[in-house]
């Protein structure tokens, strides 16, 4: 069997070598030529798959992508063609909800407090947004959740309606990009939306920069709204309106799902389905491939609030700020945008790290966000 995979793939040689004949490619020079006997297909966001792109393809058995979101595959074509399709759909929901964490405490550092009496409005409850919803409520948040699809189809969870999210503190954007139905998510956030936010309503987005108008979040912004926006993705990447930039409180380069993990388990979740499709054995286990994560130590929080304790914790395995700071100085261009996401600092999940507490007794708030603790 051989198999073609995009070299932006982390871990890729580590668990496709044991299953075949493997070559990589860059996304920027990939050609319909190089899979005239390719058996499989692996990709990620930066290569769309189209017809053109497989028009020579006559042996390809299989396609997938490494990452959460498929838009970048022509499914229809597939179907046609009679191929079948994967994706790694979850792989980095825990690092996006981790990166709301972290956009959270930032936005309400001068007081943490504050934040146990706001609302979260989760416009999105599938994999990114349950995971932050369970995290919101370890920490005593209140959140409401907004799903049309998923209530629709039986979910038994309590759903709010859309304008009543508009109404929470806090807005967290967790949907797919849908351009037609009743269900679309282009533009969700339209200019009039948009007009409709009070100054101290967060909105973030982490999913799709297409669920915003960023032309007339820019208009508003610079006619004197005081939109509370935290941006990591935006439309029409990499060649974003870098002038919306500046306005934003927390941007960032669509780096919200890109922890170690999130990577890592896009490529095994792929694995894991090659495994499965063709009868191989499945030798190696997502761990497999991981480095050793450090131990961070906080300290001198005996005094502190719990949500100040906990904001150490997060702020100390990742602060978002930081990644907004070079983001906002060192990034100009579609060019700087594409460098930028491809060589991405190493960032770990909280549940790769082990934080020393001392004596500090907030070990449920910090297990139920995912980390590891120990005493002295």
């Amino acid at each position: 069997m051989k198999i073609l995979y995009e070299d932006s793939m982390p871990y890729a040689e580590h668990f496709f070598s044991r299953l075949g004949d493997i070559q990589s490619f860059s996304s920027q020079t990939l050609t319909p030529d190089d899979l005239t006997d390719i058996d499989v297909l692996l990709v990620r966001s930066t290569t769309k798959v189209t017809e053109q792109l497989l028009s020579k393809a006559q042996k390809l058995k299989y396609v997938a992508t490494a990452t959460a979101g498929s838009d970048h595959i022509d499914k229809p074509m597939l179907a046609a063609k009679s191929i079948p399709w994967g994706s790694a759909a979850g792989c980095n929901a825990i690092a996006v909800a981790e990166y709301v964490l972290s956009c959270l405490v930032n936005e309400y550092a001068d007081c943490l407090t504050d934040l146990a009496d706001k609302t979260v409005g989760i416009v999105g409850a599938g994999h990114v947004g349950t995971q932050l919803d369970k995290r919101l409520q370890v920490l005593g948040i209140k959140t409401k959740l907004c799903d049309p699809p998923l209530q629709k189809a039986g979910d038994t969870r309590r759903f709010y309606a859309f304008e009543e999210i508009c109404q929470c503190d806090i807005i967290s954007l967790h949907v797919p990009f849908v351009t037609e139905g009743e269900d679309a998510t282009h533009h969700m956030f339209d200019h009039e939306r948009l007009s409709n936010l009070q100054d101290n309503q967060l909105l973030i987005n982490a999913c799709r920069g297409e669920v915003i108008d960023n032309q007339a979040a820019k208009s508003l912004l610079q006619q004197g709204k005081a939109l509370r926006l935290n941006m990591d993705v935006w439309e029409n990447e990499p060649g974003i309106d870098f002038d919306l930039v500046p306005h934003c409180r927390i941007a960032t380069a669509h780096i919200a799902g890109h922890t170690i993990e999130g990577k890592a388990r896009g490529t095994y979740m792929l694995y894991e389905q090659l495994c499965q499709r063709f009868n191989l054995p499945q030798e190696l286990n997502f761990k497999s491939c991981l480095p050793a994560a450090e131990t961070i130590e906080i300290k001198h929080l005996s005094d502190k609030s719990k949500f100040e304790q906990v904001s150490a914790a997060i702020l100390s395995t990742y602060d978002v700020k930081m990644d907004s700071d070079s983001f906002k100085q060192g990034v100009k261009s579609a060019a700087d945008f594409v460098y930028s996401r491809k060589h991405y600092a190493i960032r770990r999940e909280f549940a790769s790290v082990t934080l020393k507490t001392g004596n500090l007794d907030i070990s449920e708030a910090l297990y139920g966000l995912g980390f590891n603790t120990i005493g002295e």
